[in-house]
């Protein structure tokens, strides 16, 4: 009687064992399994409370006539669309954007690449020079802005002690508020901005080529050109496509260096990007609506010069696969 009482304790004391057991592992496994639902759970709330929601409402709004003062908000349909393909403004503010993006896009990317080929020598000051093109990138916008308005001041300004060095210009020069002059100035002071970033990512690409390839071609006896044409530029395309699609968005949505520089003026809106274009509509003349509907095109735009990207780079991994 006492060794079946001892068998069936110690049965009971297995099961009570292998249950807890099971229980801990139950409770590892939920620890575990549970941290990446809860991850993608708060990208997913994040993404929908900052991105989606935002975007779903401005394209609501747009469908509405939603101005400061109106007493009651009504649907309206696509009577701002229509407005908007026949608001000269409006194109003209498009003609502004896409001609301020392809000079900086064009510079940026061109500098950027420019630099990296440079500074990708072995040199004396190597360091020290990467460090100096560095520089503007880590100088917040409204600094940088700041010293550039200092320096196109029409009475003290730097700009205007070497102009009057070059014959025929005896008089200061009105910088920001000369129309031919404004344009430049501004795509300028945004390529100095930006295309440090270019070089840095674009130095970055040329470090991760493969030094036997070069090595490989030395041996066969290519020039330094035949080099960039045929290794260093199709190993770095799919890196400069990268940095035209981010140059375009960068300068697409840029608005404070327009903005504290010329603020889209200084006749006729010369300077006056779409970005621009949307900030005055909304918030200067309060037809929330119309801005919205400018902000959705604005977003079309974005859109197709993303998936432009996503077409090139499929173009040139299915190139490179052949």
């Amino acid at each position: 009687m006492s060794t079946s009482g001892n068998i069936e304790r110690m049965f009971q004391s297995a099961t009570a064992e292998a249950v807890e057991e099971r229980a801990r592992q139950r409770r590892g496994w939920n620890r575990h399994h549970s941290l990446p639902y809860t991850l993608v759970f708060l990208i997913v709330a994040y993404l929908g409370v900052f991105i989606l929601f935002p975007i779903a409402q401005q394209f609501l709004t747009s469908f509405s006539n939603n101005v400061v003062g109106v007493d009651k908000v009504t649907w309206v349909g696509l009577r701002n669309y229509e407005r908007l393909f026949e608001d000269e403004d409006f194109w003209f503010a498009v003609q502004v954007t896409f001609t301020y993006m392809a000079f900086v896009v064009v510079g940026a990317v061109s500098l950027g690449l420019l630099a990296a080929l440079l500074l990708n020598r072995k040199f004396r000051g190597r360091n020290l020079a990467r460090s100096a093109i560095a520089v503007p990138w880590a100088f917040p916008e409204i600094s940088a802005v700041l010293v550039f308005l200092w320096m196109c001041n029409p009475t003290f300004g730097v700009m205007n002690v070497f102009a009057r060095l070059i014959p025929g210009i005896e008089n200061n020069l009105n910088w920001l508020s000369d129309p031919k002059l404004a344009m430049p100035l501004v795509i300028a002071l945004s390529i100095w901005k930006a295309f440090p970033f270019t070089f840095l990512v674009i130095l970055a690409a040329l470090q991760a080529i493969p030094r036997e390839t070069y090595e490989a071609a030395e041996v066969d006896g290519a020039n330094p050109l035949q080099v960039l044409r045929h290794i260093t530029i199709p190993e770095i395309t799919p890196t400069l496509l990268l940095m035209a699609v981010l140059m375009s968005i960068f300068s697409f949505k840029q608005f404070t260096l327009i903005w504290l520089t010329t603020g889209g003026g200084p006749y006729g809106g010369i300077t006056e990007t779409l970005v621009l274009r949307i900030y005055q509509t909304a918030f200067r003349f309060f037809d929330l609506a119309y801005g919205a509907t400018l902000g959705v095109s604005g977003f079309v735009i974005v859109l197709g010069l993303t998936l432009l990207f996503v077409y090139a780079q499929q173009r040139q991994d299915r190139a490179r696969r052949r």
